[in-house]
């Protein structure tokens, strides 16, 4: 089973070798990793980045992640589906014991499958 959470927020650190256009900073992601097909041993977590910038947002390739105590937001943001990552486990630096919804994680998981050109 894997370390992280399906759903779960985390917060990776992109600061220092990240380059033009990419995230430079800490940023708060959500784990959308089947947890169950990664061993806990294995050394990276697939996320995608949140961001409260509408204008890193594709409206159809985005969640709507309204704040509540349960995801910790404290103002609207957007779960950015067309840019899912594997990031290595070492640039997890928190774990704040916030989720978002099993409804957003499944229409994030809908959007990565568009992104990539999956389809039904």
């Amino acid at each position: 089973m894997s370390e992280y959470a399906s759903g779960e927020i985390v917060l990776i650190d992109w600061r220092g070798d990240g380059l033009a256009k990419e995230a430079n900073k800490l940023r708060p992601c959500v784990v959308v990793e089947d947890d169950e097909l990664f061993d806990a041993a294995h050394p990276t977590v697939i996320v995608v980045p949140l961001t409260s910038d509408e204008s890193m947002v594709i409206p159809q390739l985005s969640t709507v992640v309204e704040p509540t105590p349960d995801n910790g937001c404290q103002r609207r943001s957007f779960a950015i589906s067309h840019a899912v990552v594997t990031a290595a486990k070492g640039r997890v630096r928190g774990r704040p014991g916030t989720r978002i919804t099993l409804d957003q994680l499944r229409s994030i998981r809908r959007q990565i499958a568009e992104t990539i050109g999956y389809r039904d």
